[in-house]
């Protein structure tokens, strides 16, 4: 442990990373503030240009921009009541209305102080839980990754976005897609029409770039001519005694409900925010101010999606499932510098694994005081015109999907799935499952094969391993629980 301390801390000493945090941390909360980027798609764009550093740099500039993009969000969301990410949705239900009574600098101040405190306290539980998690995965073998892959797809299901059979659709599509290419045991061809370049399968990164920047691209094209209505801001305040009395608990409750969301697969910030808003309404003795301007509810929502970062790191370099969008994007950089997600990682790389928890900690130490010293000015950045924004980032993701292997096939597999992630939102459909699909495709097929091998083809013999029964157990219940508990209600109600 005291290494790993070290190891933390020994990212104070490398001036060239800590600028780097700095940077990206500028970089994150722009992205955050403006409206339509996002944490997601900030990441995407930004991946092909982290192929060129040290893994360690690499991925702890993912993961800074991951936690200030997260927190900028609500920049936007309580000053012109449009959330610079999803994850923010929930502080415009509180934040706008108390804008708009002239205390702007109030509430953007419990929002950065909530939003710090929910990502340092995940982050502590990062640094604990995961070295344990690790330990427990020591004694997965590929029928529990088969398992804990199948359960990673289920919870798909429920993601708020989309809805759970759009959602698991999505995540299918996205495991059919981890096929193309050449079969790893046999070498067979599978849907790559003549085309080798596609023998090793779909690139990851310029599927990623075209699903979550050029689609929101194609979406974003329909509000060329917005007109946003800014609230004025004078300062950000610090909350006063009163604040942090009324805020205190409902900010510990978000805490935990965030990081444990964010460890689920597949959940993510979002939801976070939603449920850490929905319980501090539940607990608040003021409920009749949520919606007009209560503290509790920016405070419930900005700790809860901010706890989300840290948790959704946990199963993403422990187990290879992401734990959301943006930490699928931060797991296809772990790939792609060779630091391969799982137990031994921990191990193994125990220095790399502590500097990125270091790195996120003094980003989020950095956005606390940019959000209190500079919110004004990032503010001023959401003004910025979308008939110039948003070329911009056309050109980025071409640049970002050609430099990977410098082949124009990558340009085209960008683009066509951009349209094809404009055409899924469009029609109800999220694009975050189909990456979580992608990504899981692989462990799927792969340790689905390797568990036949061990059991001679028997496959029913994976149910008699008690971590994968387990796993398959909670699968099924992500998908069906809702329906069955419904019909249970409904006959328990009928027969009273």
């Amino acid at each position: 442990m005291l290494d790993a301390l070290l190891a933390m801390g020994s990212v104070v000493f490398d001036p060239y990373l800590l600028l780097l945090i700095f940077l990206t941390t500028i970089v994150g909360v722009i992205i955050g503030v403006l409206p339509g980027l996002g944490a997601t798609t900030g990441a995407a764009l930004l991946l092909p240009f982290t192929l060129t550093m040290a893994p360690v740099h690499a991925i702890a500039v993912l993961a800074t921009l991951y936690v200030s993009a997260t927190f900028a969000g609500s920049i936007t969301a309580i000053l012109i009541n449009t959330p610079g990410t999803a994850a923010a949705a929930a502080t415009t239900f509180d934040g706008y209305p108390l804008a708009k009574r002239g205390e702007a600098g109030r509430a953007l101040g419990i929002a950065v102080v909530s939003s710090t405190v929910g990502g340092v306290f995940s982050i502590i539980v990062l640094c604990i839980c995961a070295p344990l998690l690790a330990r427990v995965a020591y004694e997965f073998r590929p029928p529990e990754y088969f398992a804990l892959a199948l359960f990673g797809l289920s919870m798909l299901a429920s993601i708020s976005a989309g809805g759970a059979v759009r959602n698991v659709i999505g995540g299918v599509f996205g495991v059919w897609l981890a096929t193309i290419g050449a079969e790893p045991t046999t070498g067979i061809e599978r849907f790559m029409f003549g085309n080798y370049e596609l023998y090793e399968g779909l690139s990851f990164v310029p599927v990623f770039i075209g699903l979550f920047a050029i689609s929101e691209l194609l979406v974003q094209s329909k509000h060329l001519n917005r007109a946003i209505v800014a609230v004025r801001l004078k300062a950000v305040m610090l909350p006063s005694r009163e604040d942090y009395r009324r805020i205190w608990k409902t900010v510990l409750r978000s805490c935990g409900i965030g990081t444990f969301i964010g460890v689920l697969p597949a959940e993510g910030a979002t939801v976070a925010s939603m449920i850490g808003y929905a319980e501090a309404r539940r607990w608040s003795k003021n409920k009749e101010e949520f919606g007009n301007g209560s503290v509790e509810g920016i405070a419930g929502a900005e700790a809860a999606n901010n706890a989300a970062t840290g948790g959704a790191m946990v199963p993403t370099m422990v187990l290879g499932i992401p734990g959301s969008g943006t930490t699928a994007v931060i797991l296809v950089g772990l790939l792609v510098h060779g630091l391969r997600p799982g137990p031994y990682l921990f191990t193994e790389q125990v220095d790399t694994v502590y500097q990125i928890f270091g790195a996120m900690l003094i980003a989020n130490l950095m956005f606390l005081a940019m959000g209190l010293y500079a919110a004004k000015l990032f503010a001023r950045i959401s003004l910025v015109p979308s008939k110039i924004l948003w070329p911009m980032v056309f050109a980025l993701s071409v640049i970002g999907a050609y430099a990977l292997h410098s082949s124009l096939l990558d340009v085209w597999v960008a683009l066509v799935f951009g349209v094809i992630g404009f055409l899924a939102r469009r029609h109800g459909f999220a694009v975050a499952p189909i990456a979580v699909g992608l990504i899981l495709g692989e462990m799927v097929e792969t340790n689905l094969q390797n568990s036949l091998k061990m059991f001679d083809g028997d496959w029913w013999l994976i149910f008699t391993q008690p971590l994968a029964a387990m796993f398959l157990f909670f699968a099924f219940l992500g998908l069906f629980g809702s329906a069955i508990f419904a019909w249970l209600r409904a006959r328990l109600w009928s027969s009273d």
